[in-house]
This record gives structure tokens, sequence and C-alpha cells, in this order.
């Protein structure tokens, strides 16, 4: 009698963190012909959902095309970007500006309130243009994380540039949005301003479980990432995990070397 032995059950599979954001081939290119300037040129890059990643490159590398791109402000020459499952390249305009409205938060070095409103009134924006009802919990955990309780009645010139640009994270962070991306979110404050910034950045990756795409030129703010990116003409030069500003710096330097290849 044959005696069958069954085999090991074989151990569970890890599973994968979703991306939040991804591009396939991403091609951007501004003008024709000789002046033709290939801003991304068949980009492959994959943003993980609840962390936070940092995009880094010298001038004119392609970071901020590349964040403009995956947010759905700007339209693709070929491949493809995906919030998510939806993927932006089959979008119309009207489509575009919804998903933006819906499910993408913005933080810009310029901070971008609006001078006549509260900073009640600009973190509950994004909701009153979406004809949403503001949750009011998220909206007291919000004002709670980021120091903003005594703050609410004042007017952005009645706050310094720091207070200003948490009231930005909490207005980007205020619709629950399913990524926040930050072009140079700290580029126009002091050190202090954007330590505590930065700081609150990455609470809202770690406490929140928000996910994070910030461009930016400063190695000491990529280092509050969980990951960071490096473009170099417009095509994906390498990653650093786990980033210190020793090992951006390296990278970067990496840069100016055709033949390194930077793996953190």
């Amino acid at each position: 009698m044959t005696q069958t032995i069954p085999s090991p059950p074989s151990p569970p599979s890890r599973p994968e963190t979703p991306a939040a954001a991804r591009a396939v081939g991403l091609t951007k290119i501004y003008g024709r012909g000789d002046v033709a300037v290939h801003a991304l040129d068949g980009v492959d890059v994959t943003f993980a959902a609840g962390e936070f990643t940092a995009i880094m490159g010298p001038s004119g590398s392609g970071k901020s095309t590349l964040m403009h791109l995956l947010a759905g402000l700007d339209t693709a020459t070929a491949g493809q970007a995906w919030l998510g499952g939806t993927e932006l390249t089959t979008l119309n305009d009207d489509q575009l500006t919804l998903l933006r409205r819906q499910r993408v938060g913005f933080v810009f070095q310029s901070f971008n309130l609006l001078p006549m409103f509260t900073a009640a009134q600009n973190i509950a924006l994004p909701s009153q243009l979406a004809g949403t009802r503001l949750d009011t919990e998220w909206y007291d955990t919000l004002v709670g994380t980021l120091g903003l309780g005594d703050r609410l009645s004042h007017k952005p010139h009645e706050l310094s540039g720091g207070q200003q640009q948490r009231v930005a994270i909490a207005r980007a962070l205020s619709t629950r949005p399913e990524v926040v991306f930050a072009d140079e979110p700290t580029g126009n404050l002091d050190s202090r301003s954007g330590t505590e910034v930065l700081s609150f950045l990455r609470r809202s990756v770690r406490e929140l479980g928000q996910t994070i795409v910030m461009v930016t030129h400063d190695p000491a703010a990529a280092a509050y990432a969980d990951r960071v990116v490096l473009l170099a003409d417009g095509r994906i030069a390498g990653s650093i995990t786990d980033p210190t500003p020793e090992s951006v710096l390296a990278g970067l330097d990496a840069l100016r070397n055709p033949a390194a290849t930077v793996v953190g």
C-alpha cells in the first residue's frame, strides 16, 4: 500500500503594500523638434500607501513634472499615471478637476491660504468646494495634532510662516485624501519652522495613516521621509530607504557620476 505524505503547508504570503500612486513608462515632452525637452523619459515608479516619500534630483531633473503628472495637474505625453486604481491619463479635464478635489491634497511652498478667511475657514475650504460635510471629529484631530487650537480665528497675516504652513497642511488633510503632494513645503520657512512642519508631515503618516509625496531640494528635509526617489535627466536614478542627510547627500553626489547606481 502506498502512503501519500501530504506536502507541508506553504508559508503565508506577505501582503504587498498597495500603491497610492504610480507611473508606468511616464513621459513628458515640452516643445517639438530640435527644441523639444524630455522632462520625463519613460519613468516607472511606485509610491506605497501609508508612506512618506521624497523626490529629489538636480534642477531640471523632472521631479516637479513627475509630481504634477501624478497629482493630475498636468497631462502626460506618453505612458500612464495612476492614483490608486484610477488611470489619470484616461481622464478629461473635468474628471481630473473632480479627482483633485475629492482624492488629492496639496501643500505648496507659498502656503496659498485665502487672506480674507480665518485659519478655520481655510481648513474647511476643500469640503466647502466639494459640497461635502466637514468631518468634525477628523477636523478636531488635525487641529490638535498640528497645535492650531488657539489660532483658528486668526487670518493668515496674523500667523507666522510656520503656522500658515500648518494650516495649509490641515487643509490638505481635511478631506482625508488618498495622497498629499507637497512641493517644497519648507522652502519659505526658517529652519525651526521647517523642522516643525516636517515633523508634522511625518506624524501625519505614522499616526494618521496619510500618504505623502514631497518634492524637495533639501537633504535634511528628505531625511524625514521613509524613502527618497532620485531623478536625473527625467529618469529614475535610484532610491534610498531610511534616509539620513548623509546618505541623501551621497546619493545626490552619485548622480554626478553617470555610471553610479544609487540603491538604499
